[in-house]
């Protein structure tokens, strides 16, 4: 009840307040990571597999031993866990981040709209055109429904405050030096694998759930599920494409193509039918993101008062037969 209980309060911080202006806790773990890595990079993945067990590692044992602390506390252990919750997710921001994009784009202002594309993603946004800025949009709010919203849900529900931080911090991590370039390419395939197993199941879930809640942004359900069974897999990431094809089929639209980064280019399969993304399918794009996060919500609040329970006492009874040996 306590996890529950936190959870839905820590959204709902998200939601009325969002991401606190200074201090936020998800950048100090950045700045920490960032001197690990100074300290210990070497071009292979042996470094790279310390640096991620450390990085994760103690995040993960701090919230570990916070719930310990709190197990027989339930008003602390709500309070830390809403704390965690409100910390880790992005859901408010990502919508605000849209929704402005959306309003630039529609006022004819190229340049406000490139300047705000860096809140979203990495890519170079000086030569882009108004399809393409919001085309980088969409995917970002499809892929970032799961990484920022459903992910740190699911494993704050499965695994309370010790999943809800050792997710972000992964999650964070692949942000960092997940990146296919010459510093990262083997350094940080840790990492990157990590967050990639981490959001097997989010993933797939935040397209069903997009594909479940299309009508909230005006679109076709029946579209939306066939473009996602069809084009789910032809992402080259294994959780990428399950949030954006579905997304595209919700839209009535086409993603995809070249994306040019900061000294990379690479081309992504095509997903989904349409025309080439506008200005207005930014709005429906964050409508059908905030009605995920809540359905997501839901899930979440209700797995350890249910099922969440029946796993428990599961892992209570082969821990006690164990001991007994």
């Amino acid at each position: 009840m306590a996890n529950a209980v936190g959870i839905v309060t820590g959204y709902a911080l998200d939601t009325l307040v969002g991401d606190p202006r200074r201090g936020h806790p998800v950048a100090g773990f950045g700045r920490a990571a960032a001197t690990l890595e100074r300290h210990i990079y070497r071009p292979d993945r042996l470094a790279g597999g310390v640096f991620t067990l450390l990085s994760v590692g103690v995040p993960v044992l701090a919230g570990a031993v916070a719930a310990y602390g709190t197990r027989h506390r339930p008003v602390a252990r709500a309070a830390l866990v809403a704390a965690g919750t409100w910390a880790v997710l992005g859901g408010r921001s990502l919508r605000h981040e849209a929704k402005s994009m959306g309003r630039a784009l529609r006022a004819g202002d190229l340049p406000v709209a490139r300047q705000r594309l860096g809140h979203l993603c990495g890519r170079d946004p000086s030569s882009l055109d108004e399809h393409e800025l919001a085309r980088a949009t969409v995917e970002s709010v499809a892929e970032n429904t799961s990484d920022a919203v459903v992910a740190p849900l699911v494993w704050g529900a499965v695994a309370g405050l010790p999943g809800l931080l050792g997710y972000r911090a992964a999650n964070t991590l692949d942000a960092m030096v997940g990146h296919r370039n010459a510093r990262y390419a083997r350094f940080g395939t840790p990492a990157a694998r990590l967050d990639d197993l981490l959001n097997l199941v989010p993933a797939r879930l935040t397209g069903l759930l997009t594909v479940a809640l299309t009508p909230t942004g005006k679109g076709a359900r029946d579209r939306a599920w066939r473009v996602w069974r069809r084009d789910r897999d032809d992402h080259p990431s294994p959780n990428a494409g399950q949030c954006e094809a579905a997304m595209a089929g919700a839209l009535g639209v086409r993603l995809g193509g070249r994306n040019v980064y900061f000294g990379r280019t690479e081309v992504r399969p095509f997903l989904g039918d349409g025309p080439r993304p506008e200005a207005r399918h930014l709005p429906r794009a964050a409508r059908i993101s905030r009605a995920v996060g809540l359905a997501a919500l839901g899930l979440a609040a209700a797995y350890p008062l249910t099922a969440g329970r029946l796993v428990g006492a599961a892992v209570q009874r082969a821990g006690r037969s164990w001991l007994r040996r």
